[in-house]
């Protein structure tokens, strides 16, 4: 006997397969005249292992300081989860990032940070939206911020606006030391965004400021993941 779908469960299973092969699509490739390049690593390890990490990616970052085409090289740990960091490098060109990685001190490191990992490794790239200065502001106590926004394609261009009028409202805001919008080269509808606050009263002050709770407003009918804010300290 052969059963039939009702029209609404056969355009359902549709659905789940073209999400399916979809997801399944490698991402394409970072062009490669991306200058500067910003890459944002998220690095999760076993809490219990939270120590060593923290002491193989002060290592890794000196190393990294030094390498040829490297602009900032700064490590942040998590306020609130042991084991989680984001190491945050910015690069002349997608040449340097790939000769960092050929490095004899960055194989080592992302090796000997593998062992420890409670997930893989993960490296986004991105071009530049809103930035301002490269320098670390030096400021005892201050909060860290990365998020992740995630829109629906068709909502790129949007967000790109919106988060270009957040980024110019944010640098005038009260205890704000940086705010930094940079989106994914091969994946244009996810953008990363770095804050840095000098207190963490200063960030919470802000999160009711009429241009966040507007930009929250506009992107809550594009996006297409959870908001995903993590707070940080800067690792010293």
């Amino acid at each position: 006997m052969t059963t039939r779908l009702s029209p609404i469960v056969a355009a359902f299973a549709a659905l789940l397969l073209f999400v399916s092969a979809a997801e399944a699509q490698a991402p394409a490739a970072v062009p490669e005249n991306v200058s500067p390049l910003y890459v944002a690593t998220y690095i999760d390890v076993r809490p219990a292992a939270r120590e060593e990490a923290a002491a193989l990616l002060r290592a890794h970052r000196e190393a990294t300081r030094t390498e040829a085409g490297n602009l900032r090289a700064l490590v942040v740990r998590s306020l609130y989860r042991p084991g989680q960091f984001v190491m945050l490098t910015t690069w002349a060109d997608q040449k340097a990032w790939d000769a960092h990685l050929a490095t004899a001190a960055a194989v080592d490191a992302r090796a000997k940070l593998n062992t420890l990992r409670s997930a893989p490794m993960d490296d986004r790239l991105n071009r530049t939206l809103s930035v301002g200065p490269l320098d670390d502001p030096g400021v005892r106590g201050a909060v860290y911020a990365v998020t992740h926004v995630d829109v629906v394609p068709q909502g790129r261009d949007d967000a790109v606006a919106i988060l270009k009028v957040l980024a110019g409202a944010n640098r005038q805001a009260s205890g704000n030391l940086r705010y930094e919008v940079v989106q994914q080269a091969n994946r244009p509808n996810h953008f990363t965004v770095f804050e840095v606050w000098r207190s963490r009263s200063a960030f919470d002050a802000n999160i009711a400021a009429p241009a966040q709770r507007e930009f929250r407003d506009k992107l809550g009918v594009m996006t297409g993941a959870l908001y995903d804010e993590r707070l940080y300290e800067l690792l010293k």
